[in-house]
């Protein structure tokens, strides 16, 4: 008995290893977005990490929206600005819980967990609590965008 024996039919797009696979590599360039927004807003502007991770997720959103809109689920919505726009706002709703999930795990890993992790004098662990974060928030994205954004479980 397989994976996709057990899986309801109207789920089974969901276990598309292809389209995991892109969204995966979407995941990294949202990931890179962030970190590099995270970083300037923390080390160059002075915000406090915390802010400069909700600003880093909220460019990252928009950049794999983008980037997942013209290639992972290319062949999957209505066309129109109209369209686009309802699933970039559907997209923001979809992603809240992985945005709550993402920022409580980032602020309880620079809070309460005492490491360092320090390169050239600067203690960078917040980078790293950052890409622990993205990866804990990152299966709830893609199962929510998925089935409520772009509706992979739908005919067309």
């Amino acid at each position: 008995m397989s994976l996709t024996d057990t899986v309801p039919d109207r789920l089974e797009p969901l276990l598309s290893g292809v389209r995991f696979g892109q969204f995966l590599s979407v995941g990294v360039v949202g990931a890179v977005s962030d970190t590099v927004v995270l970083t300037t807003a923390t080390l160059v502007v002075g915000l406090p990490q915390l802010w400069a991770k909700a600003a880093g997720i909220e460019t990252a959103i928009l950049v794999m929206f983008l980037v997942n809109e013209h290639w992972t689920f290319a062949n999957r919505g209505k066309s129109g600005r109209g369209a686009f726009l309802k699933r970039l706002g559907k997209s923001h709703l979809v992603r809240s819980g992985g945005v709550t999930i993402q920022l409580l795990a980032f602020a309880g890993l620079t809070r309460w967990v005492d490491v360092s992790f320090a390169v050239a004098g600067i203690d960078l662990w917040f980078l790293a609590a950052s890409l622990l974060a993205i990866a804990v928030a990152m299966g709830v994205n893609y199962a929510f965008e998925s089935i409520f954004t772009w509706q992979v479980h739908r005919d067309g």
